[in-house]
């Protein structure tokens, strides 16, 4: 079957063949690059590939990623050639403009945990996998005065979304479910440094009773800078304005769905991040710890 779509290539373009067959374009590709390298002569195949790709990101993805996956799928061109086939191709990755919503509260009386994690220090990033967690709330709009909050946990080793949790309120639980989310990935055993911004949330008894009953050690942010959690924010950013801001989902059922395949479809396991190489974060930590 696969090498029918070999032999039929030069007549019928790509998409066609992979919708008609049943096949994922990278498993196609796959076999190929178990042949040798692929080498498309047209550039009309060359078009088809990359606007197949682009749309598999969902319009997300711009020319250093898409040339990328089409070094990964063993097919030689340039990255200022992809980004040259992209204009022609109208392909452009421009995103929405941002919607605010305040979900932090730092205005309050609880403790404030010491700064461990430091952005600024050379050796700040973790070197293995659980070891340093970061999370923050954001809003996600169903209409002009209706919101539900999406609380995550990443693993800064990877920027792998280890825990998340949805909420139609502010309330500690929605940190709380994430969290404990994330400790049944990374393991009861893990030493844990947790780092989040000032939020009442995070610096709430019932949170720090549950870090304590965990023995994470708890981080938060210096007052009034958005550096210390960067990697969070630049999810949330990435969430969306990738994927949220360009659909018409027309209720919260919806909502919730796509924030699921972006998390666990998408983002950890295919997105291609250009910190980790342009891999996933599921396929850096399959890498750099096997």
């Amino acid at each position: 079957m696969i090498s029918e779509i070999k032999a039929q290539k030069p007549h019928v373009s790509y998409s066609f063949l992979f919708n008609y067959f049943g096949i994922s374009s990278s498993g196609y590709f796959d076999w190929r690059k178990r042949e040798g390298l692929v080498h498309l002569t047209k550039k009309s195949e060359v078009l088809d590939l990359i606007k197949d790709i682009f749309i598999e990101s969902k319009n997300t993805y711009g020319s250093p990623r898409v040339h990328a996956e089409l070094q990964e799928r063993g097919i030689q061109i340039s990255e200022n050639t992809v980004a040259k086939y992209m204009r022609e191709l109208g392909l452009n990755a421009d995103r929405r403009p941002k919607y605010k919503v305040m979900t932090t509260d730092s205005d309050h009386s609880d403790p404030i945990a010491e700064r461990v994690f430091k952005t600024e220090d050379d050796n700040a990033l973790p070197t293995v996998p659980g070891e340093l967690l970061a999370g923050d709330i954001t809003y996600l709009r169903l209409s002009k005065y209706h919101h539900i909050y999406l609380a995550v946990v990443l693993d800064l080793f990877n920027r792998e979304v280890v825990g998340w949790a949805i909420g139609q309120s502010l309330e500690t639980s929605l940190i709380t479910r994430a969290l404990e989310l994330a400790m049944h990935v990374v393991g009861p055993d893990a030493n844990v440094v947790f780092h989040s911004d000032r939020g009442s949330q995070y610096a709430s008894e019932a949170y720090r009773k549950l870090l304590k009953n965990n023995g994470i050690i708890p981080s938060m942010s210096r007052k009034g800078n958005c550096y210390d959690n960067s990697y969070v924010e630049t999810f949330f950013a990435s969430l969306k304005k990738e994927w949220i801001y360009r659909i018409d989902y027309k209720n919260e059922e919806e909502l919730r769905a796509l924030v699921f395949e972006y998390i666990e479809v998408w983002y950890n396991r295919k997105r291609k991040h250009s910190s980790l190489g342009f891999l996933s974060p599921v396929n850096y930590k399959k890498l750099v710890c096997r």
